[in-house]
């Protein structure tokens, strides 16, 4: 039978996600209202009955250590763990790693000693429900070496992704990097006769999701050299070496690697019909069983909201948001395109009262104040009778206890906006 590794990549720094990543990896950026983004392939694996997972990240993995120990508990007869590899020193290596591939090469001391028959490689920042188990057996079917899961895409957004040329059995023959917009690239359209009809039509290039199942031999052979990336490095020259296949998906499928796709993918979440189902009882999205109590609501307008457990809402009018756990959100608030990641911990009134003397407001949305178009990360104080984004949106930047990013506000962790401020 098959023994499935699944390597989930952390990511490096985050850059494209910052400020969002300034203390925490970009796995454990809070996602949904009550998950993070690594529940996302987790999630994917566990459902597909691959449950030996290792998370491969080294830059502010304390929060995700900590999100993993208290969400991801096997049973001692199922075999089954997550498992966080930071970067580490040993014999052989003293440095960071220094790629996707990198990170694999180095902890193939940790892996081998499983003995699998197949490593399965997911991205840490995708948001896709994928049946990983099916992903397997089409490979399992094609005799390939490694394969590549892919999604249709037109021309226009083929300039931005590695595209597959296939032949017409869907064995991949080239590799082109992020093509532009100007290359004719014509003779690079799917195969008629490999063509699934479930492809919309337009849809004529097929995309790398950076989603791969390699043979155990083939992993080996491919990072036998100094090769640090998968995507740019290792796939290209594995496909001149190996029989590499392509896997079509026809799922809704996401990079949430930057701040613009992770505010608009959160806020679609809001829809009457979201891109992304969490709704799904046979494969459920897992995390943190927090015990929190239900939420409560003390006359409020709610308008296409999804609200987490544990938060408190006060007469306050709120529309396409999402609202994190033990959100506090006071009377008079107006929201508007924001996602409220809440609070770690609710505060005593003797806390709140203690900050009131020093000018610090409590944690949460205060009272008459008004937010549009923002991300607010977790135990942010927005005092009363502030206003955020009803003006002129300032200029991209780092503004301190906020930056804009996209026209987007993102109010950092642990920020303090003191009454009445406007920005």
């Amino acid at each position: 039978m098959s023994r499935v590794l699944s390597i989930i990549l952390g990511g490096g720094k985050g850059t494209r996600l910052y400020p969002l990543t300034k203390e925490r990896s970009k796995p454990a950026v809070p996602f949904g209202g009550k998950h993070r983004i690594v529940d996302i392939p987790i999630s994917n694996c566990i459902n597909s009955g691959f449950n030996q997972i290792y998370i491969l990240t080294q830059f502010n993995s304390a929060s995700l250590h900590l999100h993993i120990a208290r969400a991801y508990n096997f049973d001692a007869f199922s075999g089954g763990y997550v498992e966080i590899l930071a970067a580490e020193q040993t014999f052989e290596h003293s440095g960071w790693y220094e790629g996707t591939a990198d990170a694999v090469r180095k902890n193939f001391l940790h892996f081998k000693t499983q003995k699998p028959t197949h490593y399965i490689i997911l991205s840490g920042d995708q948001l896709y429900r994928m049946d990983l188990a099916e992903f397997l057996r089409k490979h399992e079917e094609s005799g390939a070496d490694i394969t590549i899961a892919c999604t249709a895409v037109n021309r226009s957004d083929a300039s931005g992704f590695g595209i597959m040329k296939t032949d017409k059995t869907g064995k991949i023959v080239e590799f082109m990097e992020k093509p532009g917009s100007t290359k004719n690239i014509d003779d690079w359209k799917i195969p008629e006769e490999a063509r699934d009809p479930a492809v919309p039509a337009g849809k004529d290039y097929l995309a790398s999701m950076g989603i791969y199942i390699f043979n155990a031999q083939a992993m080996e052979n491919s990072l036998a050299n100094t090769l640090t990336d998968f995507g740019k490095e290792v796939i290209p020259e594995a496909i001149q070496r190996f029989n590499v296949a392509a896997y079509v998906y026809n799922g809704y499928w996401e990079d949430i690697g930057t701040i613009r796709s992770f505010y608009d993918a959160t806020l679609d979440l809001t829809s009457i019909e979201p891109k992304f189902n969490f709704y799904d009882e046979d494969r459920p999205i897992y995390t943190h069983n927090r015990n929190l109590p239900s939420s409560k609501v003390n006359q409020a307008t709610l308008d296409q909201v999804n609200t987490s457990e544990g938060c408190v809402v006060t007469n306050a009018t709120i529309k396409r948001s999402v609202i994190g756990i033990r959100s506090t959100i006071e009377s008079g608030a107006y929201l508007e395109g924001v996602i409220c990641m809440g609070a770690d911990r609710y505060e005593s009134d003797e806390e709140k009262a203690d900050n009131r003397k020093k000018g610090i407001p409590p944690i949460g949305i205060g009272e008459r104040s008004v937010i549009r178009r923002a991300i607010i990360d977790k135990n942010a104080r927005i005092g009363k009778d502030v206003s955020i984004g009803m003006g002129r949106i300032p200029e991209d930047g780092d503004y301190g206890w906020y930056h804009v990013v996209d026209g987007i506000y993102v109010i950092t962790k642990n920020a303090v906006a003191p009454d009445g401020t406007v920005i």
